[in-house]
């Protein structure tokens, strides 16, 4: 049967959600509760263009209210479905739990194509997008949360808030009613950065831990492994140059739209993302071999390969031939259910998108708070800290009768900033909830795997607030 009919992406976020509760006792009916999509609402909408009317399709979906405000992400595609919508909420509702984050899943989408409209047309459509979400209940700072997605980004967000306190004057959370904003329009700095930086946490995480390495067939720490990313967009980009700069990876792979590139000694990853910006394709890269049929790099030997763009890129036809010793899903459902079943069996180590993309979502979260309480992070507390770090390097050179170096002191002294207080954050995150998907994982022998173990503990969690509802 054809893996892609057979297990479409909203059915691979269903069976693996079944999976997982099987393996746990639940109150007859709850499972159920817990999966069903709460409401999708699909909009026809006239816009006035070029001397005329266009009618757009847009759709946004709330797959579950256990928490307010529905947070997802809004993307603009060509090929968005109501199907492909469900789905991607629905891994929002899991992926909120997995990583703490107190919001239910939601997602929304524009079948639209960007680059044919202008950035006025485009500001002009994304207007009336907004003023239809908010007209059927579908955005607010206390009900749903939009953020950028595929096709969209900071501008985007910014004309959704802009519409949006126009609609709501007295509202004086407005700003609140998205996520993913340029920081002097409400957002926090490291939002752009956030799922990529969350895949590199993750990956560091895994690495801390020797049992887990040891059972993918690998040592030591995360310098010098063998990388190949797929797709080179925001979150491939980030995650490949911070694990590059920051971890010491070797980028052997990328893969590209127009093909991939290889290089057996490494490929810097911010020349190759700069070409791609100035040609548009990664092909005739210096230095690098070219693969017209890019699809087939996730088949090269590998230590770690990240598919980081589309959802069902790895099938039952080619998850056979995988080489890698782990897949990290920096994308949102790369694999399909009966891919992954293969990947399990081949014994490839898989951490699952229902964490390790979550970067984003728990950065979204901390400028939502700083919308909400309309106080930046580190403004309270910053000069403080540095005022306290400054006594404790007194009383250190005076013990030690001689001056700290300076730029040791330099760095002693600085204060949390907003970057800072963000990664940090994020670092927590994903280092706890890793560590809360093993335990699940090694709690339950019916467990086998570390999706399953992911699904586990956010049925789990929200099953917990669902009894918590109803006692």
């Amino acid at each position: 049967m054809n893996d892609i009919q057979s297990t479409s992406f909203l059915k691979s976020v269903d069976l693996c959600f079944d999976r997982a509760a099987e393996a746990m006792e639940l109150p007859k009916g709850l499972a159920q509760q817990i999966r069903t999509c709460n409401a999708i609402c699909e909009m026809k909408f006239g816009v006035e263009l070029r001397g005329g009317y266009k009618i757009f399709t847009g759709w946004r979906a709330t797959h579950s209210e256990h928490a307010l405000p529905a947070k997802g992400g809004i993307r603009f595609a060509p090929f968005s479905d109501q199907l492909e919508v469900e789905a991607l909420a629905a891994l929002m509702t899991y992926k909120c739990a997995i990583v703490n984050v107190p919001y239910a899943g939601s997602k929304g989408a524009l079948k639209i194509d960007p680059k044919k409209y202008s950035l006025e047309e485009l500001e002009h459509i994304t207007r009336r997008f907004a003023q239809e979400l908010d007209k059927r209940g579908f955005l607010g700072p206390g009900l749903n949360v939009p953020a950028p997605d595929m096709g969209t980004g900071q501008r985007t967000m910014s004309w959704i808030a802009d519409e949006y306190q126009k609609l709501h004057p007295s509202d004086i959370n407005a700003q609140g009613c998205v996520t993913g904003k340029p920081v002097h329009f409400g957002g926090v700095e490291g939002r752009v950065e956030a799922t990529g930086r969350g895949v590199q946490y993750g990956l560091q995480e895994f690495f801390r831990n020797a049992d887990d390495v040891a059972e993918a067939g690998l040592s030591g720490g995360l310098e010098g492994k063998r990388i190949i990313v797929q797709g080179l967009g925001n979150v491939g980009y980030h995650a490949a140059k911070f694990l590059q700069e920051e971890d010491g990876v070797l980028v052997v792979g990328i893969i590209e739209r127009d093909g991939a590139i290889f290089s057996e000694s490494g490929l810097d990853v911010q020349k190759v993302n700069q070409y791609k910006k100035n040609n548009g394709k990664v092909e005739d890269f210096p230095k690098s071999q070219f693969f017209k049929q890019g699809y087939k790099m996730l088949e090269f030997p590998c230590d770690v390969l990240i598919p980081a763009a589309m959802e069902g890129v790895i099938t039952n036809q080619n998850a056979k031939n995988l080489k890698c010793k782990v897949l990290a899903e920096a994308a949102n459902g790369p694999v399909t259910y009966e891919a992954d079943r293969i990947l399990n069996e081949k014994g490839i180590f898989v951490i699952p998108d229902a964490y390790l993309n979550a970067g984003g979502v728990t950065v979204s979260y901390f400028e939502w708070l700083k919308n909400l309480s309309h106080v930046g992070f580190g403004r309270m507390d910053r000069r403080f800290a540095e005022a306290q770090n400054q006594r404790v390097i007194e009383l250190i050179e005076k013990a030690l009768g001689k001056k700290v170096d300076q730029d040791a002191k330099n760095k002693l002294l600085e204060g949390p900033s907003e970057i800072n207080l963000i990664r940090s954050g994020l670092e927590d995150t994903m280092r706890v909830s890793y560590n809360e998907i093993k335990e699940q994982h090694h709690s339950n022998a019916k467990i086998t795997d570390r999706r399953t173990a992911a699904y586990a503990l956010a049925i789990k969690k929200i099953a917990d607030i669902y009894e918590s509802m109803y006692l």
